[in-house]
């Protein structure tokens, strides 16, 4: 299977490449090239440590963004067992760009929801390329409605560049869907973590992910708006994007810093589609941890310190000018 690479990533795939052919020459002419492949795994090394750590914020979306990343389902199948999907919101219809139903994580039960992006043509048609509908956040809440009913914790999984703006999705009130989900969100009784593992654009993200605990992927994003759709508002040219991203704030780090963010999981280095067992393992470990924590508070304060959390965000102080 061909590799994607993405602009920045080329000296690299270069140097992988002439690793490749080294290996195949040894193989060919049954040679020892030991030496000279050392030498290309350090440079290669060095490379992708010196590229990998100095991202930019839109060279981190376009990882965010990357073909070849893990999607939901990856990691359900990878960190969860007893997966048992769920469908339908029981009022329209069922929603493919959202899954969820309920697993156990080393045998206890969660309600696992979250969106879900194809790998091709023919599957990204079928989830409508991760832009949820009125009916996927539906589901979504008739889904947490259960979990509270049973008493289980909620984990969403957030990757999707925004809820879906067709017309179709307006006529079905895809605001008041996405606003509903918000009142309700707040109003529930079991913990509620969420975690963005590639992109988490704007209401799309936000519509299932008011948790008590904000997780989010080294190489993820979460803003009120794509760089893209930044760009072509203020500037009125998508070819702005990159300065549009560096004004966000969108990357895991400066989420982190602003408070927005509870935990920046790290990956692999070159990002999570590289070694996606050990990023699901690294994923593992944060929610047993915070469900173990969560697991301490009653109802009310759990439903407190969600309300909490997200008044607190945006506070600022104004200083005197003297």
């Amino acid at each position: 299977m061909a590799k994607t690479c993405l602009d920045f990533e080329k000296p690299i795939f270069e140097l992988e490449k002439k690793l490749a052919e080294w290996q195949e020459f040894s193989l060919v002419n049954d040679m020892d090239v030991g030496e000279e492949m050392n030498s290309l795994q350090k440079k290669i090394k060095e490379l992708m440590k010196k590229t990998y750590t100095n991202l930019t914020p839109w060279q981190r979306v376009q990882l965010a963004r990357h073909s070849k990343r893990p999607y939901t389902l990856d990691y359900i199948n990878k960190i969860f067992t007893d997966f048992i999907e769920l469908h339908g919101d029981r009022r329209y219809s069922d929603d493919a760009a959202i899954v969820g139903g309920f697993a156990k994580l080393d045998g206890k039960k969660v309600m696992i929801i979250g969106t879900q992006k194809g790998r091709d043509m023919k599957e990204n048609v079928f989830r409508n390329f991760g832009l949820p509908q009125p009916e996927g956040y539906r589901k979504a809440l008739r889904l947490m409605k259960l979990a509270e009913k049973s008493g289980v914790p909620i984990i969403t999984f957030i990757d999707t560049p925004g809820a879906f703006p067709g017309i179709e999705s307006e006529e079905r009130h895809i605001a008041e869907a996405i606003a509903v989900n918000l009142r309700e969100m707040f109003s529930l009784t079991v913990p509620l973590i969420s975690i963005t593992i590639g992109e988490g654009g704007s209401g799309g993200a936000i519509g299932i992910g008011a948790g008590n605990r904000i997780l989010i992927l080294e190489n993820a994003y979460y803003s009120v708006i794509t760089p893209e759709g930044c760009a072509a508002i203020l500037w009125k040219d998508r070819k702005y994007s990159e300065q549009a991203a560096d004004a966000l704030n969108l990357t895991a780090a400066k989420l982190k810093e602003l408070g927005i963010a509870d935990e920046v999981i790290s990956e692999p280095l070159g990002g999570a589609h590289r070694d996606c067992a050990a990023t699901a393992e690294t994923i593992k470990k944060s929610l047993k941890f915070h469900l173990a924590q969560l697991g301490k508070l009653s109802p009310a304060k759990l439903k407190a310190q969600r309300h909490k959390k997200f008044r607190q965000m945006g506070e600022f102080m104004e200083g005197s000018a003297e």
